[in-house]
């Protein structure tokens, strides 16, 4: 009899495990690192919530951050980040921080205590953070101009220092020299 029950209890762990394996099999998909196409997003800026896509910065180089205003290593970082995003503006680099906090007055309240600049987005449900399968915060992921995700950072960075500066400025597209009027 125990051995009857015992398989009975495989048959039911099996089952659950394929119930839940079926059930959550629509979430997973490959992994979202290097050399992958970023997932496509439209997201509201904080303050204004006009919408944010990220196709349309096609050509530009996109540092993309997943944050939260509870998350003491994200606030460490920011202020790198805008003197990152200071140094860079204008030549075909965007930084976007997507914040995953569900209270959009709190994220406006940490963007004026910290004197940040850069666009920030509002992502409370989650979606496109785990389109990026980002879970732990902060979290940055590198995109080219042609959209194709270059690296995947965990943690804060220093990201004004020469060696990200660099990185970035190496994947910048050539200038287009202006024409005379």
């Amino acid at each position: 009899m125990p051995v009857r029950m015992g398989g009975w209890l495989i048959v039911l762990v099996v089952g659950v495990a394929a119930v839940f394996g079926l059930w959550r099999g629509a979430e997973w998909a490959d992994p979202i690192g290097q050399g992958t196409p970023a997932p496509a997003f439209s997201l509201p800026r904080l303050g204004d919530g006009t919408p944010l896509d990220l196709t349309r910065l096609r050509g530009r180089v996109v540092l993309l951050n997943f944050w939260a205003t509870w998350c003491k290593p994200c606030e460490d970082e920011m202020p790198a980040m805008e003197r990152l995003y200071r140094r860079l503006q204008g030549s075909g680099f965007e930084l976007l921080a997507v914040s995953v906090d569900s209270d959009s007055e709190e994220v406006e309240r940490f963007r004026e205590r910290l004197g940040l600049s850069f666009p920030i987005l509002l992502d409370p449900e989650q979606r496109v953070a785990g389109a990026y399968q980002t879970f732990r915060f902060p979290e940055s992921l590198l995109i080219d101009a042609e959209g194709v995700i270059v690296e995947r950072y965990v943690g804060p960075k220093r990201w004004d220092a020469e060696a990200y500066v660099e990185r970035i400025r190496r994947l910048l597209p050539p200038a287009v020299p202006s024409r005379p009027a």
